[in-house]
């Protein structure tokens, strides 16, 4: 079988949560069926690191997709061509993005829609297209595969889609996340923190990531912390206004928040195996992969109880109401000082991780895959 790759965000030292999935699922999946082959499509000269395996075939396609007229030419133009150019059988996008003129037996990812239910998350630009486009992709789809019951349900609701046609392929965790040693730890604080303990917030800068209700809460914390806590804000800054920006000109402590923008992922491992806690208050997730993260990296974890997170955390988070700043100071006091809770909640981590791996999410997609060509046949 010809299986063709959607693999524009397969992008070293840039890669987000999707980028991630479509890596640490590919490998796997290239690796253990070397009976197929796989045709790469990248919009830009693809890294070796990418190439997992002899059955890979890189394939150089234009224009650099990064703008909603340029994601419309590469799919509709390039990739409609490449799929008849390579004779392929099985189409695979790991984000939500295809071609609407193609007739391949077509697989689609689709992490969430959150889009579709707030507004100012995208620009403006952005989120025209996805209105315009997004519904249509999905009933294009041969089958659909997400992250999450939720996100499953959420597609269902909206889209008005069967629910025979979605797969759930919950998502894993990078194998670098394992707990570090109390000597890492502290070389780790001394480097970023001047040796002070710190909570973590890790993700790309957007509106539904709620950082200012976040930035709120730690400003209210540190009123009464006598333990010298840092905040660290690892991720892409894609938003920077309105709330968010009000929030942090209001702080009191903002010297207190260190901002480290995107890091390599051996960094990241470090970073959140020696910090306090994640804070993940986010508004919208499909799945949430740095909780899990959190789990092999055996550090507790405060999180939103809404959208895919409780499902992804278990009993093995504090959940918190992700506007409340007040509920999540509380959160802050109580995980920063009560180490049995701290212990109780790794504990349950443990337990709760064994759920996701990238291993069950690769035979999930694969199996998903081979349902998407039974189907292509039967039409």
């Amino acid at each position: 079988m010809r299986i063709g790759v959607n693999t524009r965000l397969l992008l070293a030292g840039k890669m987000d949560g999707i980028g991630w999935f479509t890596a640490e699922t590919l490998k796997r999946i290239t690796t253990t069926h070397p009976e197929h082959e796989f045709f790469f499509f990248f919009d830009r000269k693809p890294d070796p690191r990418f190439l997992f395996a002899s059955n890979v075939h890189p394939v150089t396609l234009c224009p650099q997709a990064r703008h909603p007229i340029l994601w419309y030419l590469f799919f509709e133009t390039s990739i409609h061509w490449a799929l008849k150019h390579y004779h392929i059988d099985l189409f695979l996008s790991p984000e939500c993005y295809m071609s609407l003129r193609t007739n391949v037996p077509t697989l689609t990812v689709f992490h969430d829609i959150n889009y579709e239910h707030t507004q100012g998350n995208l620009k403006p630009s952005h989120q025209r297209y996805m209105d315009r486009y997004s519904h249509r992709f999905a009933h294009k789809s041969t089958r659909i595969a997400t992250v999450s019951a939720y996100s499953k349900q959420d597609l269902i609701t909206t889209y008005h889609l069967s629910p025979n046609k979605i797969d759930i392929v919950y998502d894993g965790a990078h194998q670098g996340y394992q707990p570090l040693s109390t000597t890492t730890q502290q070389k780790v604080r001394q480097k970023y923190t001047n040796g002070c303990p710190y909570f973590i917030f890790i993700g790309t800068i957007l509106k539904r990531k709620n950082l200012a209700t976040l930035l709120t809460a730690f400003d209210k914390f540190k009123e009464t912390d006598n333990q010298q806590m840092k905040l660290l804000v690892v991720g892409h800054r894609v938003w920077w206004q309105d709330e968010l920006e009000e929030a942090y000109d209001k702080m009191q402590h903002k010297d207190d928040v260190i901002w480290l923008g995107r890091a390599e992922e051996t960094v990241l491992t470090q970073l959140l195996g020696s910090a306090t806690s994640l804070v993940f208050p986010s508004l919208f997730e499909g799945f949430g992969i740095p909780i899990i993260e959190s789990f092999h990296a055996e550090v507790p974890v405060i999180t939103s109880n809404c959208t895919s997170m409780p499902e992804v955390a278990g009993d093995a988070a504090l959940l918190i109401e992700p506007t409340n700043a007040d509920q999540l100071c509380e959160k802050l006091q109580l995980i920063a000082t009560d180490e049995m809770l701290r212990k109780q909640l790794i504990e349950k981590g443990k337990k709760q991780r064994e759920k996701f791996s990238w291993d069950i999410t690769s035979q999930l997609l694969w199996e998903s895959m081979e349902k998407t060509i039974q189907e292509g046949r039967k039409r």
